[in-house]
């Protein structure tokens, strides 16, 4: 833990916000999350200044205070904002709130110290630490969050049931936090927000969609998805993931709990990358199992072709969670190919086959990889380094290929314009037949990857397919 008081005593505009508020006769108070990661040892980039007045209105005088030139007010919200010491400054006056059933958006009043307290979301993020004069440094814990911090516990400052439901937002905060600070959830939190679930349709999903990515963003998040799964959660926004849960038993088959697996997976990716959308598409790349699972009385359970029909859900799902679409394309390649290197470890898999790998994976061939290595959750260890092994040799295969041939940005060295001038045709069919006439010859290595063996192939071919 950070010393709070020598930290606010070390910061220089820290006391030249506390003059300001003793000049203005206000009342001044850090807020929130940086409160919150001090005492966690943190200090985050984002102080939230909490002004009993005229929030705008002392933030402009401290920006000038401090020889601070841009500032934005934000006079709907009473809110102001910029730049300082690189961290971001954000001011609000004490306000208390009330909600309608139909809408998560407050109405808003003036309020005092206390009653903007009492409407923080959880007790961790409830801590005060006063900047007025009289008490300057001094801790305000109302809801004991500096405890609940200690015992690495998320409550509600309220009882849960009112604050979820004034806004049900709050639900994917919970789990979020607890994702992302590794903490624990009261019972009570979960119990209110299972009941409360169906309120999230209030809310925009593209809010719900932020607050999820974020959780998928945290150190451990299976933390926070088994948390949702829990609460039933996932049944309202993302019910595809709410599919995977459970594991069926045939005589002596059984399969594990694929909504378990995704999760370990996600973990194991999560120790490799930052990227989101490489974590995002190791959790929907078995999402269509429960769709294509079938029991075969000799082998057990089988999911053949979940890879090519969770490719074909992505569209659908991008468009309902306001996913940005430019993700898209990534995301189905990922979930498509994500059982091909595995197919490949086989000495006698041809150089063709390696070639039309390297061009499908592309430019993400590297975040392919790593979702095939998080793929592993056997406990066995022996089984987990021969698959690791498998993948090493795959991917020796690739650099051997490759250097024969230059694949990744592959296309037909013979472009469609020039197609269209040889052969006198229009934009159409046919020029896309015979591009790819040109380029599954290169693949399967009846012609080199360069210009000229492929002008020569169209000259051979073009008369056959165009006579079709």
């Amino acid at each position: 833990m950070i010393d709070l008081q020598k930290h606010v005593e070390e910061k220089e505009y820290l006391q030249i916000a506390s003059q300001v508020a003793d000049e203005l006769n206000v009342k001044l108070y850090i807020v929130g999350g940086y409160v919150r990661d001090l005492i966690l040892g943190k200090e985050k980039e984002e102080i939230d200044f909490l002004v009993v007045g005229n929030g705008p209105d002392y933030a402009n005088e401290l920006a000038r205070r401090l020889g601070v030139n841009t500032i934005t007010i934000f006079k709907n919200f009473g809110t102001a904002h910029f730049k300082y010491a690189d961290k971001d400054f954000e001011f609000v006056g004490a306000r208390k709130e009330s909600y309608k059933r139909n809408s998560r958006n407050p109405i808003v009043d003036a309020g005092t110290f206390e009653d903007d307290i009492n409407r923080r979301d959880f007790t961790i993020n409830a801590l005060a630490l006063s900047l007025n004069k009289e008490d300057y440094g001094k801790l305000i814990d109302t809801f004991n969050g500096q405890e609940d911090i200690k015992e690495k516990m998320i409550k509600t400052p309220l009882d849960p049931m009112v604050t979820f439901d004034d806004d049900p937002l709050r639900i994917m905060r919970a789990f979020r936090f607890a994702a992302k600070l590794d903490f624990f959830v009261a019972d009570n939190i979960i119990e209110a927000a299972q009941k409360l679930r169906e309120r999230l349709k209030i809310v925009s999903i593209e809010r719900v969609t932020e607050e999820f990515l974020k959780t998928l963003s945290a150190d451990k998040p299976s933390t926070g998805l088994i948390l949702l799964q829990k609460a039933k959660i996932f049944d309202v926004i993302f019910p595809e993931i709410a599919d995977l849960a459970g594991i069926d038993q045939r005589k002596e088959f059984h399969h594990k709990d694929v909504f378990i697996h995704t999760c370990e997976v996600i973990d194991n990716i999560a120790q490799m990358t930052d990227d989101v959308w490489l974590r995002f598409a190791a959790l929907v790349h078995d999402i269509a199992k429960p769709r294509t699972k079938k029991f075969d009385e000799k082998v057990g359970w089988t999911f053949h072709g979940h890879e090519e029909l969770g490719a074909r859900m992505m569209k659908k799902i991008f468009k309902r969670m306001k996913l940005p679409l430019t993700k898209l394309e990534y995301t189905e390649k990922l979930v498509r190919l994500h059982l091909r290197p595995i197919a490949l470890v086989n000495e006698e898999v041809s150089d063709s086959a390696i070639r039309r790998f390297i061009v499908q994976a592309g430019e993400d061939m590297e975040d392919l990889i790593k979702l095939c290595r998080a793929d592993i959750t056997s406990k066995n260890p022996e089984k987990v380094n021969r698959y690791l092994e498998n993948y090493d040799h795959v991917m020796d295969k690739v650099r051997e290929v490759e250097e024969k041939d230059e694949l990744r940005a592959f296309q037909s060295p013979v472009r469609g314009d020039e197609i269209m001038q040889i052969c006198n045709l229009r934009p159409g069919r046919k020029v896309g037949e015979i591009k790819s006439a040109i380029e599954d010859a290169i693949l399967d290595g009846i012609i080199p990857n360069n210009y000229e063996a492929a002008y020569e192939y169209l000259m051979k071919v073009k008369d056959e397919i165009l006579d079709k």
